[in-house]
């Protein structure tokens, strides 16, 4: 896959780790999409790295979604945690 594919996937990911995860968001709609991104570079980069399971050369393969949606909600729970509060 290339990076525009990555891109495509992690906003896909990012919309689906939201609905996973419903809630106020302190970076609102613009902050949850890059997060959606870099979960989905983080999800893939940690399969490929210690799980031992590279990430497919097909955009449809479920283990490639599973990695960019746990890399997305792993991110946005931390981004939660750090900044949580900050739209109070």
């Amino acid at each position: 896959m290339g990076i525009i594919s990555w891109i495509i996937l992690g906003l896909l990911a990012g919309a689906i780790a939201k609905l996973l995860l419903p809630g106020r968001d302190p970076g609102g709609f613009i902050g949850t999409t890059l997060i959606g991104i870099a979960g989905a570079f983080l999800g893939g980069w940690i399969s490929a790295r210690w799980l031992d399971h590279p990430v497919s050369k097909h955009f449809y393969d479920g283990a490639t979604w599973a990695a960019a949606i746990g890399g997305s909600l792993v991110l946005l729970i931390v981004y939660r945690i750090l900044f949580g509060n900050s739209r109070d």
